[in-house]
């Protein structure tokens, strides 16, 4: 009789163990918890810690509760243009409303294909209303909030909040690069040829310049000059008219002797001249000149 007792005892324990393990659950930080009884939500939990439920009739769903990450297969765009890009690109979302996400996928691997479905038609949507310089450009931070929002309008009815768009890459097709390119480097060859006629205009220019201002200078050093030298002359005239009046034989034996010396300076020189020619009265009249 004590054994069976014992052995009900045992089994009470058993069963309380297991219903008291089967009531408590736990709800990690990077988790959220949506209890269910009989497939039907009852409540939703977003706080971490020991958490309880009715035991056999209510289950847990746990949902992730961290920033997750989605990307894109590589997705052709026509821009406005007409310019055909590759772009790759990713969203950054997080389950902010357990129960709507729950009601409108089920699990991650739904809402995962959902947010690329949405994200796929809002970027070739806003992408081909812009010309291809303004993807490629600056302007890409604009059009990745602008892709990120209207993404966000589409999925925070369905529990999910979306925090970040980015463009990975934007490239051409293949085909295509080459003429690209080509033209790029056509555009750019043109603008080299009309940066180097412009510098030679304005090196012509500045040559001009230049050249007009030597001849300016010149025009007045050689003025100067001849004023210095008419200056010059008039003052020798001065002196040489000072000196002829304090002795006219003397002045008329300097300038005699000037003249021998431009006229026999040349070893070469020759000259037929009367001796008795007045080029020559200072040649014996000084030395026969009596002393007074």
């Amino acid at each position: 009789m004590g054994k069976t007792i014992s052995t009900v005892i045992a089994i009470l324990f058993v069963v309380a163990g297991f219903t008291v393990a089967s009531a408590l659950f736990t709800v990690n930080e990077t988790e959220q918890a949506i209890v269910m009884q009989f497939g039907k939500p009852q409540d939703v939990i977003q706080e971490p810690g020991l958490k309880f439920k009715t035991p056999f009739v209510q289950d847990v769903v746990y949902v992730d509760k961290r920033i997750l990450s989605v990307g894109t297969q590589r997705e052709e765009v026509v821009t406005r243009d007409q310019k055909r890009l590759m772009v790759d690109s990713f969203a950054r979302f997080q389950i902010t409303n357990p129960l709507l996400y729950y009601q409108s996928f089920g699990n991650i691997n739904v809402a995962f294909s959902r947010v690329e479905t949405i994200l796929n038609s809002q970027l070739r949507q806003t992408l081909g209303r812009e010309v291809l310089t303004a993807i490629v450009s600056g302007e890409r931070s604009r059009l990745m909030d602008q892709i990120k929002n209207q993404v966000n309008a589409e999925t925070a009815t369905r529990g999910i909040t979306v925090v970040d768009v980015r463009i990975v890459r934007a490239d051409l097709p293949e085909s295509n690069s080459e003429k690209v390119f080509e033209r790029m480097r056509t555009q750019r060859e043109q603008e080299a040829k009309e940066i180097r006629a412009t510098g030679a205009e304005i090196a012509q220019r500045i040559r001009a310049n230049a050249d007009r201002e030597r001849t300016v200078l010149i025009a007045e050093a050689q003025r100067d000059a001849e004023i210095l030298r008419g200056k010059g002359d008039a003052e020798k005239n001065r002196i040489f008219a000072e000196a002829f009046g304090k002795d006219p034989d003397f002045f008329s034996f300097y300038r005699s002797m000037q003249a021998y010396r431009e006229a026999i300076s040349d070893d070469d020189t020759s000259m037929v001249l009367s001796p008795d020619s007045e080029f020559f009265r200072y040649f014996d009249s000084q030395a026969t000149k009596p002393a007074n």
